[in-house]
């Protein structure tokens, strides 16, 4: 299994009256893990949107454990839990620099055109990701 990691550093205007991070940053940072995680592997998802597809996210799940403040970085590492024919499960981990886990999460994306939203299998739109993510994720149908 293969697991990227990238880094954000916690900025004043990602956090609450409380002065931790308020949660739905935490989503954003996903995103910037799946992206990278993408990048890492050497596909785009520009790229896939070029040709007329999109990635919606369809699940999400998000657990948190220890609050970020402004001034950490967070770490962020993520990796496919689970791809299967339709959907590719993709997991999270963001932690402080020294492990301790600040949250956890997964989400459900599927592949869609993007006139028609219609389902369709990676395999049918770029057969050398679809090979990338069989190869590297967690669990595969």
């Amino acid at each position: 299994m293969y697991i990227s990691e990238t880094s954000v550093d916690v900025r004043y205007a990602e956090t609450d009256q409380m002065g931790v991070v308020y949660h739905a940053n935490y989503l954003i940072w996903m995103e910037i893990g799946r992206s990278a995680l993408i990048s890492d592997i050497g596909f785009s998802y520009a790229g896939l949107e070029e040709k007329g597809y999109l990635s919606p996210v369809i699940d999400l799940n998000v657990s948190y454990k220890q609050p970020m403040r402004y001034g950490d970085t967070a770490v962020i590492r993520t990796w496919i839990e689970h791809h299967g024919r339709l959907r590719t499960t993709y997991g999270y981990e963001i932690a402080h620099p020294d492990g301790t886990i600040a949250a956890t999460g997964k989400s459900v994306h599927t592949l869609v055109h993007k006139d028609t939203f219609r389902p369709v299998a990676l395999r049918k739109v770029d057969p050398e990701w679809e090979a990338k993510y069989v190869e590297i994720a967690k669990g595969t149908d």
